[in-house]
């Protein structure tokens, strides 16, 4: 009995211990309708700010009854267009680092950095040079058909050798596989005049010059997208704990794997069609939500669908004023992701998530 006594306590599995603290739900909650009314500001600062600035107390009124006026035309018919557009691809970019990240169980996973928006943009090029395509829905299509082609080949080509796949070697296939794309982009480019003057707004990313038609033809897709990746949040956190885990709790890792890769294919295509390729979104956004909620993807999933179209019309706005031309949306994500990119690698953050 005294053997029994004074035996030590038994030590706890190294994931019970390791997991993190709880977070309340009420705080969550909560953090989403900031998140919401964040939104709505960049919304309407996205509206009034450019090169022709809208009083604020304009900008709402030339949206729901315009009246013809100078302001209405400006806010109406040519930045409303521009930042719904923002706020679609926005959230579809999230979403898809978000997704992306949680099925590779990697932190620096990011549709640019693995290859998949250079992939749609070459897919998009092509068309325009060889069949002159010149309807956004044909683009679309022939951005998805890239985007899953460099998806594949990346996940193929890290996963070769001994050790299977990890971080570092996605993000190295993620990096040849963009260097081949843009190649071949560019080479494309200088054979065809009309690929060229077709491609060039899409080079490097941005909202400007986009109308009410590329939204509509988007939008079905974007939503598709949406709806699958919220759907598989149970599934997602299900696979975080491992194949067996996952499949003892309920989940079929193969069909959420496949599923969560037509999420980002919808999404991705879709956001790549529209606007062109854009970087850094899918990595900073996530990572910054992780900080705040935790890995629950329940919580994940609806943040990053918020938190980064705030991110992309903030950088859009910042492009309208920080030079005397216009500076493109997807150079102003560059450079707030890149120096999170190199903290995270500086940081040891590379294990898998």
């Amino acid at each position: 009995m005294l053997s029994l006594a004074r035996r030590t306590p038994r030590t706890p599995p190294a994931k019970e211990a390791a997991a993190p603290p709880a977070r309340h739900p009420a705080g969550r909650w909560a953090g989403l309708a900031v998140l919401a009314v964040l939104l709505l500001l960049a919304a309407a600062a996205s509206l009034a700010v450019g090169a022709e600035h809208v009083p604020l107390g304009r900008v709402w009124p030339a949206v729901l009854s315009p009246d013809g006026s100078r302001d209405a035309l400006i806010v109406h018919g040519l930045r409303l267009p521009r930042t719904l557009l923002g706020i679609g691809v926005g959230a579809a970019l999230g979403l898809a680092g978000a997704v992306m990240q949680a099925l590779t169980r990697n932190p620096l996973a990011e549709p640019g950095l693995l290859g998949v928006n250079g992939g749609a943009a070459l897919a998009v090029v092509v068309v325009i040079g060889a069949f002159r395509a010149d309807d956004v829905l044909v683009y679309v299509w022939a951005a998805f058909a890239g985007a899953a082609g460099a998806a594949v080949l990346v996940h193929a080509i890290g996963a070769r050798g001994r050790g299977g796949t990890s971080p570092a070697r996605l993000v190295l296939a993620g990096a040849a596989v963009n260097a081949v794309s843009s190649a071949l982009t560019a080479g494309l480019m200088l054979l065809s005049p009309r690929a060229f003057n077709g491609f060039r707004f899409w080079q490097v990313g941005t909202l400007a010059g986009r109308d009410a038609a590329v939204l509509a033809r988007v939008l079905p897709f974007i939503a598709a997208g949406t709806a699958l990746a919220l759907l598989l949040a149970r599934p997602l956190n299900a696979l975080g704990l491992g194949d067996e885990a996952g499949r003892a709790l309920g989940a079929y890792p193969g069909r959420t794997r496949a599923l969560g890769a037509l999420a980002v294919v919808l999404l991705c295509g879709s956001a790549t069609a529209a606007v062109g390729p854009i970087t850094f979104l899918g990595l900073a956004v996530p990572y910054a939500v992780r900080a705040l909620v935790g890995p629950d993807q329940r919580w994940v999933l609806p943040y990053s669908l918020l938190l980064a179209p705030v991110v992309l019309l903030a950088a859009d706005i910042a492009g309208r004023v920080a030079a005397p031309g216009e500076l493109q949306t997807g150079i102003v994500t560059a450079f707030l992701g890149a120096p999170l990119f190199m903290v995270i690698v500086r940081r040891g953050r590379m294990r898998e998530l």
